[in-house]
């Protein structure tokens, strides 16, 4: 019989790729430099010269069949010293390579860790706003997710709402900073107060509450500031990183999992994701795109393009009059929408080539997100698009 859940699915598709298949059906009419798709969270920039010509030197230099031929389970040990040493330099942790898990990108190093530390029918606690995507990661699981309500001043961890949903069944807390959608970075006083909770809730229920740390913005942070490295507040932390974004690589598939040296069972997480590869069928990342990154973990891709379209379209929205959060980093915005239903105020902006999400899917009702990974000079033009909209559809705002 055909998987009734995975066909069921057929009917429950992403708002987000719907919007962006309208987006380029749009584009083919009017032509796309004329759509303003601000629906997908595809980076806009290109990857660093020092990933190219590190990619080149291996493929002229490196011995073929050994460049070419299948990775260990574990990873290759050289990808995984090389990212233990840089964490450790860079937030001052003791991590080895058998601390270090090569992974699919964040969403493969997601569904490692969500494994290692949960069983079937435990509890996974997310806070409001949160990736969609996290839905099928902690079904696929066999958890369950539970979430903590909007903080929507800040769009910072909401922990009185949180203190009611824990219970005996929460095995894990999967946290997004900087956060995808809302742009929102946890400060260090946020992860304090969250280790403090995590440690206590521990006690209480008599088992480690263990936290995921969803990291793939980890570089796109503004004014000048960082983000704070939430395994440094915790002990029991899994730490899922992804190259897409810091170098610009998204089609390469490149990420791990950090394992916290200090975490229970940290001897033993890393075989464990091992293991769990026998079933996802995961089996390491290509080879040549994880050596390369290898060898350019402390560079980027120009990222200040982000920070650039963010002041543009922040400036823009307080100026017409949203309620909006300054993102923090990432490269999305999450204004509430000047009506309730934020899902006829997106389709409403689709009249002017305005394509935004409403932020019901990210379980955000009355916002939405616009991910400004596009080029600045179409961050431009759109700003009079933003205002005729608004101007024309709510001018007593």
């Amino acid at each position: 019989m055909v998987n009734r859940e995975y066909l069921a699915m057929l009917d429950n598709k992403s708002v987000i790729r719907e919007l962006s298949e309208y987006a380029t059906a749009r584009g083919k009419e009017i032509g796309y430099e004329n759509v303003f798709d601000y629906s997908l969270g595809n980076p806009s920039v290109p990857a660093p010269d020092s990933y190219r010509d590190i990619s080149v030197r291996l493929l002229q230099e490196e011995e073929p069949l050994s460049l070419h031929g299948y990775n260990p389970t574990m990873g290759d040990p050289r990808v995984k010293e090389k990212v233990a040493e840089s964490l450790n330099k860079r937030f001052g942790m003791s991590y080895t390579a058998g601390h270090i898990f090569p992974t699919s990108g964040a969403a493969g190093a997601i569904a490692h860790a969500l494994r290692c530390v949960t069983e079937p029918g435990e509890e996974i606690m997310v806070f409001a706003p949160y990736f969609s995507e996290y839905v099928a990661y902690i079904n696929g699981a066999g958890a369950k997710i539970r979430v903590v309500p909007i903080k929507a001043d800040d769009f910072q961890i909401n922990f009185e709402a949180a203190d009611a949903i824990f219970n005996e069944k929460t095995a894990a807390v999967l946290i997004n900073t900087p956060n995808n959608p809302s742009g929102a970075v946890y400060s260090e006083e946020t992860l304090t107060r969250l280790a403090e909770v995590l440690t206590q809730k521990s006690a209480q229920y008599g088992h480690t509450i263990f936290l995921i740390s969803d990291e793939p913005y980890r570089e796109i942070v503004f004014d000048g500031k960082k983000q704070a490295y939430p395994a440094k507040f915790y002990p029991h932390t899994l730490t899922c990183y992804s190259f897409s974004k810091s170098l610009s690589v998204p089609g390469e598939r490149v990420g791990y999992v950090a394992v916290s040296p200090d975490c229970e069972q940290a001897d033993k997480m890393v075989a464990m994701m091992g293991q769990i590869s026998r079933g996802l069928g995961h089996n390491c990342p290509s080879s040549l795109p994880m050596l390369a990154a290898a060898y350019c973990l402390e560079d980027t891709a120009d990222l200040s393009v982000y920070e650039t379209n963010m002041n543009l379209l922040y400036d823009t929205f307080k100026e017409l009059g949203f309620t909006v959060p300054r993102p923090g980093g990432t490269f999305y915005i999450m204004p509430k929408a000047l009506e309730d239903d934020a899902v006829a105020f997106c389709k409403k902006a689709l009249d002017y080539d305005l394509v935004f999400v409403p932020g019901n899917g990210f379980e955000a009702p009355g916002f939405f997100r616009v991910a400004y990974c596009v080029n600045t000079e179409k961050v431009e033009r759109s700003l009079a698009a933003i205002r005729r909209f608004v101007e024309a559809e709510y001018p007593n705002r």
